[in-house]
C-alpha cells in the first residue's frame, strides 16, 4: 500500500498535487521482477565494498534474488521488491555512502505473474 504525503514546498506543481483528491492505491500481488544496479561514486573505500553491503541487505530480505556481474535481479510482489530497493538505498544513506547511482529496471504484468524463469528458461 502506498500513501502519498503532502510536501510543504511552495512550488506550483506541489500546490497542484496537494489540491488533487487523495487516493490510496494498492498494487496487485502478482510476482514481478526487477534489477537493481548500485554504482557508488566514492573515494572512501573500493566501490565493490559498498555493492557487497547492498547485496547483503538483499540476501537478508528473504526475497528471491540472483546476483549477476552488473546487477542483481529481484523477484517478489511489487511491495516486496520496492521495499528491498528502498532498504538498499536507505542502508547506503544511513551508512554514509557519499553518492551513488541506483539503476532500476522493473517489469510488471497487470493480471498475472512475470518471472525470471519464464523469461530465461528457453536458454
Amino acid at each position: 500500500m502506498v500513501i502519498v504525503q503532502s510536501f510543504n514546498h511552495g512550488s506550483e506543481a506541489v500546490k497542484h498535487f496537494e489540491a488533487l483528491p487523495k487516493t490510496i492505491f494498492i498494487m496487485h500481488t502478482y510476482i514481478i521482477n526487477a534489477s537493481i544496479q548500485i554504482i557508488p561514486i566514492v573515494e572512501d573505500k573500493h566501490p565493490y565494498e559498498w555493492v557487497d553491503e547492498a547485496i547483503a541487505i538483499i540476501q537478508r530480505s528473504g526475497i528471491k534474488y540472483e546476483v549477476g556481474p552488473f546487477a542483481t535481479v529481484l523477484e517478489g510482489t511489487y511491495q516486496q521488491v520496492m521495499e528491498v530497493i528502498h532498504d538498499v538505498n536507505e542502508y547506503l544513506f544511513q551508512k554514509g555512502c557519499e553518492e551513488w547511482i541506483s539503476n532500476l529496471q522493473i517489469q510488471i504484468r497487470s493480471k498475472k505473474d512475470i518471472t525470471g524463469e519464464e523469461k530465461t528458461s528457453k536458454f
